[in-house]
């Protein structure tokens, strides 16, 4: 008896957690169902009283009017561009940056790693004063390599990649130069390849950062043609008039990309965050 009465508490507890779990994933998508099902919607239709979640009647000419009226397209372009260079970019350099700090011993490495920490306190509004001055004075103002070398050398990145990088074995590197190769063909066809989680991993938080970042796009872009997918969201409002129904669809489309690279890449993501965040 006492056996069939613990099989049922665990039971129910399980099912309590299932329940616990399913209702907290129904109020996270909540957010994204309304704006799926308000892009549909006309201007009214939003505001309508009473609240329905379902359209009155489903509207594709918003998707329609973005595109054709607001050039979303290219500011898609835009963004896509920005984000797939600026992460290649960002992750080679980062992984150079946590290969050397976790595999090389050179003088002052550890006060270099502290500034390095130290530097991911200080906010960004604190530098971005300065750093339109001298991308002003480069002449990049206006131009998406101002938005990509920011994030070159990213202390996170650098961080994160020499915690993976702490747990790799050193005697790979070691049999890499017996057999008389060279430190950046170690660290090519050696080292990338084994932290490929972490790398993976990286990429979808940097990628996922770029595609929405809005500040500093919003300060150093002026051009209509040059504007990344966020900055061309605010622009939908003329002060005046905002018109929700076009920023609902243009956020639904705006969220495909992001969601088709997460999954994708999941498990990659998943593995580096279990595996190399908990090392060092």
């Amino acid at each position: 008896m006492s056996v069939y009465l613990n099989l049922v508490k665990r039971r129910t507890g399980i099912l309590f957690i299932y329940a616990f779990l399913i209702l907290l994933t129904v109020i996270m998508l909540m957010p994204f169902l309304w704006m799926f099902l308000s892009s549909f919607k006309s201007q009214n239709d939003i505001f309508s009283s009473p609240v329905s979640l379902l359209p009155k009647k489903f509207i594709i000419d918003n998707y329609i009017t973005i595109f054709k009226q607001y050039n979303f397209g290219r500011a898609l372009l835009n963004s896509a561009y920005i984000g797939i260079v600026g992460t290649l970019a960002s992750v080679f350099f980062c992984a150079l940056g946590g290969y050397a700090f976790a595999k090389f011993e050179f003088k002052g490495k550890s006060i270099l790693f502290l500034i390095l920490v130290s530097s991911m306190m200080i906010p960004f509004e604190v530098t971005m004063v300065p750093l339109y001055a001298l991308f002003n004075k480069f002449n990049w103002i206006d131009k998406h390599i101002g938005l990509i070398v920011p994030g070159l050398a990213n202390a996170f990145g650098i961080f994160f990649m020499r915690q993976y990088m702490t747990g790799l074995s050193s005697e790979i590197i070691e049999s890499g130069r017996i057999d008389g190769c060279k430190e950046m063909g170690i660290f090519l066809r050696l080292i990338l390849p084994i932290a490929r989680p972490a790398i993976a991993s990286l990429a979808i938080i940097f990628f996922m950062g770029s595609w929405n970042n809005f500040l500093w796009p919003m300060i150093i872009l002026k051009s209509q043609n040059k504007l990344t997918i966020a900055v061309a969201i605010r622009s939908f409002n003329s002060g005046v008039f905002t018109p929700y129904h076009l920023i609902m669809a243009a956020s639904v489309v705006s969220f495909i990309p992001l969601l088709i690279v997460f999954l994708s890449f999941q498990k990659e993501f998943i593995a580096g965050i279990t595996s190399g965040a908990v090392k060092g």
